[in-house]
């Protein structure tokens, strides 16, 4: 059983920055994944960003490629999402989500994963 807590979101201006956090517990292995989501009102939730066990790598969105960032401190079992020159239309719920098991063709699939956060909502005002 993966736990996920969020924490990080608030509201910003245009051009700034914000650091969410999700730390885990319970999750271990070469396929073990976390990923981040986003879901503003009205539409679907939406790929942010993924990192996978497997080699550390990392995966990003077309939104958010160049602004965002995602990292691992294993010392205190978190994955980081820093987000630089968020936009007004980068305002949502952000979610963490995780998986042992993901191939890599479902890294940007919210259905694949079974275990998530609370979420954490992020407004970016103009």
């Amino acid at each position: 059983q993966v736990q996920l807590v969020e924490s990080g979101g608030g509201l910003v201006q245009a051009g700034d920055s914000l650091r969410l956090s999700c730390a885990y517990s319970g999750g271990a292995g070469s396929r073990f994944v976390v990923g981040w989501f986003r879901q503003a009102p009205g539409k679907e939730r939406e790929f942010v960003s993924a990192f996978s066990w497997m080699g550390g790598r990392t995966y990003y969105g077309d939104a958010v490629k160049g602004r965002f960032t995602i990292s691992r401190e294993n010392a205190k079992n978190t994955v980081y999402l820093q987000m630089n020159s968020l936009k007004p239309e980068d305002t949502a719920v952000y979610y963490c989500a995780a998986d042992n098991r993901l191939i890599l063709s479902d890294y940007r699939r919210a259905q694949a994963y079974d275990y998530w956060g609370q979420g954490t909502q992020v407004t970016v005002s103009s």
